[in-house]
């Protein structure tokens, strides 16, 4: 009685009868004959095939998966990435031994058959029969392509895998049918070629080129006869005969290869027992993908480059379709990345805080005009270890981000802007006390808001009157609560929008006066590109982080470009650079100071100390940096960062310096433009109230309880006008100005509060 397989498999006799069938099919097929007759075989079965005649005719062969490279602005390596590691060559950068040794030991009469070896398909059926199970096989070299092709085609989609894979003889003849076809179209040399190439040999190399530099750190064209012989051993049994885990078994198998190219005279017997007696000899190269191996610390950037390729529309249509072209790789992505600036944001970073400290820093760098984003770098490493992580702490929640920190004071030039758009003027003053209640009610797009709540500044002897220029020096939480109450939150949320200033949630910005005092959350990406066009006059440009991508077919592949419109007027822009070089020269953000190289920027500190801020610019080079908690829960005080201990954090006085090391380094050895600024003269005061550079913190309250309910009377406020300023001059008049909407608190200044000066640029 025939000896039954384990696991309730086929009889040897079964399993030959099988094969003979198989042959006969080959031998019909080889004859091109219709087989609808071969019922017997299964072939008509459900699961397997309906009829010969209706496989389809055309093989598509899928490109092939290879390594994607992702390169800085200059060329310059940044990470490799792949779902297979996989370089393809021609058949002329193999060497001659390789393609030999896997001709000899897989199928050696290639080029004697067709694609079917018939003669191969009996012996294998008798010697199968003989041993009482499945020892032999009988595939060509041209049906393991066609096998492979499927395989590749499926992907990691593991239902796909165990299709392609799958022991039928409907999967037998599909696979026939394509290998005569494939014969045909691309001959033997093309064949052998697309062999090498799609094969797996292990340590998760694909096709000879990677195999060669995994195993022996060299190319496919130098491999000596013995590195050939062991590599073409593998690709039967990749696990059974891997070299770095077995070399007893790699070594048996290889000198079996060997033995084989001199069986069939591809080489002499003595060149086979020299070969034989060769100690293998492996160099390995471990496996290198993915963001993780990035360069100057840009690991993020890198995952936000893949991010971008998956989600804009430009690389596909679908996200299935953006996933296939980047898993298939064989891209060659150039970049945005400055060399220079990423060295200098991650020097700058590791300087000034540690990857172990309690809170964390990010920082972005963009181009103003250009919307390329040169840098983006964090203390906390790209990776899963300790004091690592793979959220992107520069990006918004979409793009591999966390939700956003509160801003702070950071997001008041949005403010002072969407003022300045509506016609106020930077002379303009109120009284700013060092607290005061929320101004109510205010109109927002959705309608009156209407609340109870209290602002404070920073200190208390932080009093007004003050003027914008000087309340934006200070940062005075109590002047810009006033500012937005006159002009509505309304024209603030569509300049923000207008200037990119979004959410990192996706949320929209919620239509509160609060949000003056930054208590929205946002990625520093955002900010960076955001404050980039004060930079660049009143121009916004939507963030890119891609140059170009060349295919693996070697065409250029179409890339999305920057999308630049008009946020603001230059003049209200060229106000606002004025207003916040102001704030690094003498006001909160001195230590961010950039020397003789103009520079603007704001500092922002939230309330209870969860976040820092700096965000600053130079006409050529914009960059946000935030330090605090991830988690949001941390409190920086009584804390040391980066070895230094502080009592309270200011945006001044952690983000600053991180800012200043960082855009110095970056703009080393580049033109130093200057701004387009505007008088704006300062208002005469009684009383010298002196400067505090860490005035930027920001009480915002708590506005969710009155938030929309209705009513109040347009201009309840304007009554205290007169206490904008005090000399000469009636600079209050007991009323709104007309056409500033609700809540208007002083009008223009008179001669009291500015001593009667002439403003060529502000009449």
């Amino acid at each position: 009685m025939p000896k039954k397989r384990s696991g309730g498999g086929l009889t040897g006799t079964q399993q030959a009868a099988k094969f003979l069938g198989v042959s006969v099919l080959a031998g019909a097929v080889l004859a091109g004959i219709a087989l609808p007759a071969f019922g017997v075989l299964g072939l008509a079965a459900k699961g397997t095939v309906e009829g010969f005649d209706e496989i389809p005719a055309n093989l598509k062969t899928p490109p092939l998966s290879q390594r994607t490279t992702i390169l800085d602005k200059d060329g310059g390596p940044i990470a490799t990435v792949y779902s297979r590691d996989r370089t393809v060559v021609p058949l002329t950068d193999i060497s001659p031994y390789m393609q030999k040794a896997i001709v000899a030991i897989e199928d050696s009469r290639f080029y004697e058959h067709g694609a079917v070896d018939l003669k191969g398909v009996l012996r294998a059926a008798n010697r199968n029969a003989q041993s009482g199970g499945v020892s032999q096989g009988a595939s060509t070299l041209t049906q393991q392509y066609v096998k492979n092709v499927f395989v590749e085609e499926a992907g990691d989609d593991p239902d796909k895998v165990a299709q392609a894979t799958q022991q039928t003889i409907g999967r037998k003849i599909r696979e026939l049918k394509f290998a005569i076809q494939v014969e045909e179209e691309l001959g033997k040399k093309k064949i052998l070629e697309n062999y090498l190439n799609i094969t797996f040999f292990g340590q998760q190399a694909y096709g000879i080129e990677a195999a060669s530099h995994r195993y022996f750190s060299k190319s496919a064209k130098n491999l000596k006869l013995e590195e050939a012989a062991l590599l073409a051993g593998i690709v039967q049994s990749p696990s059974r005969y891997d070299p770095v885990n077995d070399t007893e078994e790699a070594t048996k198998r290889r000198n079996t290869v060997i033995q084989r190219m001199a069986d069939v005279k591809d080489i002499s017997q003595a060149e086979a027992d020299k070969a034989k007696k060769t100690e293998i000899d492996l160099k390995v190269s471990r496996p290198k993908n993915g963001c993780i191996t990035a360069v100057k610390g840009a690991g993020f950037f890198c995952d936000y480059v893949r991010k971008v390729f998956l989600t804009d529309p430009a690389f596909g249509k679908t996200q299935e379709d953006r996933a296939k072209v980047w898993n298939q790789g064989g891209l060659t992505v150039r970049t945005t990345l400055d060399p220079q600036a990423q060295e200098s944001a991650q020097e700058s970073i590791k300087t000034h805080v540690y990857k172990s400290d309690e809170v964390a820093t990010a920082l972005s760098i963009v181009e103003p005009g250009t919307g390329k984003v040169l840098a983006m770098g964090q203390s906390r490493p790209y990776g899963g270890g300790k004091n690592e992580t793979y959220m992107n702490l520069s990006v918004d929640e979409d793009m591999g981000g966390g939700a956003g920190y509160q801003p702070g004071s950071t997001f008041k030039p949005i403010v002072a802007a969407a003022a300045l758009e509506q016609g106020i003027q930077p002379t303009q003053s109120y009284p700013s006390p060092y607290q005061m209640d929320y101004p109510s009610p205010v109109q927002t797009c959705k309608g009156p808001w209407t609340g109870t709540d209290k602002v404070e500044n920073e200190n208390e002897s932080e009093v007004g009157p003050y003027g914008m220029k000087e309340a934006t020096a200070k940062s005075v939480n109590t002047y810009y609560v006033q500012l937005i109450s006159q002009i509505g939150v309304c024209p603030v949320t569509e300049l923000a929008r207008k200037m990119g200033v979004e959410r990192a949630n996706g949320q929209p910005i919620q239509q509160l006066p609060s949000i003056t005092l930054g208590t929205q959350e946002m990625s520093p990406l955002t900010m960076a590109s955001g404050y980039a066009t004060f930079a660049n006059r009143g121009t916004y440009c939507t963030p890119i982080a891609i140059e170009s991508i060349t295919g693996p077919n070697g065409k250029e592949m179409d890339v999305p470009k920057t999308d630049c419109s008009r946020a603001m007027s230059q003049k209200t822009a060229d106000t606002i650079n004025t207003l916040l070089k102001g704030v690094v020269e003498d006001g909160t953000g001195q230590e961010a100071g950039l020397g003789s190289r103009p520079s603007a920027g704001k500092t922002g500190t939230t309330d209870f100390r969860l976040a820092a801020w700096f965000v600053g610019y130079t006409p050529n080079m914009a960059g946000a940096v935030w330090v605090g908690d991830p988690a949001h829960k941390k409190k920086m005080v009584d804390i040391t960062i980066g070895g230094q201990y502080h009592d309270k954090v200011f945006g001044g006085a952690v983000p600053g310096p991180i800012w200043r090391d960082a855009m110095s380094g970056a703009l080393d050895g580049k033109e130093a433009p200057g701004f387009n600024t505007i008088n704006i003269p300062d208002p005469e005061k009684d009383k010298d109230k002196g400067r505090d550079r860490d005035r930027d913190r920001d009480r915002p309250g708590n506005d969710n309880g009155g938030n929309g309910n209705g009513g109040g009377n347009n201009g309840n406020n304007g009554g205290n006008g007169g206490n904008a300023g005090e000399g000469d001059g009636n600079n209050g008049d007991n009323k709104p100005d007309p056409g500033q909407g609700p809540g208007g608190f002083t009008g223009d200044p008179g001669a009291g509060d500015n001593g009667g000066g002439t403003f060529p640029d502000f009449p």
